[in-house]
């Protein structure tokens, strides 16, 4: 079984919904996509070891996290009464949108293709700073 894992410190953002500009160009509607995609890119081609085979099945774990906005937080520092405890506003974006972004940014880097990623784990948490934790797992049969 091969193993990696790494740390994207730019915050994660959804990729799906795109807006038509005319003449069939269709542009990213979140502006964080590129930068995250391109961010990412660069960490896991660093944690991809020069052995790695791009070719098997994989095994996916992300935890996304999100540092909270101020407005959820007293001026002491503890959270409001209303603060939500889960990062679900549409601002962060759909669990599966912003697995779509991570997938797709290692394409090419990781596996050759994201349809060879049979199995996926997520989870959405509000944490100190935005990072993206990944763990990529070769699953044998």
């Amino acid at each position: 079984m091969k193993r990696i894992s790494f740390i994207c410190y730019t915050r994660a953002a959804p990729q799906g919904s795109k807006r038509h500009l005319g003449n069939g160009i269709m542009v990213e509607t979140c502006k964080r996509v590129k930068p995250y995609r391109s961010d990412l890119q660069g960490v896991s081609a660093e944690a991809v070891p020069v052995n790695w085979d791009m070719g098997l099945n994989f095994a996916l774990h992300v935890d996304f996290h999100f540092r909270r906005p101020k407005s959820h937080l007293t001026s002491k520092g503890a959270l409001t009464k209303n603060a939500p405890l889960f990062p679900t506003g549409r601002q962060i974006g759909d669990t599966d949108k912003l697995l779509r972004s991570t997938c797709d940014a290692m394409t090419g880097i990781v596996w050759y293709d994201d349809s060879q990623v049979v199995d996926i784990s997520a989870k959405k948490r509000f944490a100190e700073r935005d990072q993206t934790i990944i763990t990529i797992t070769s699953v044998h049969v």
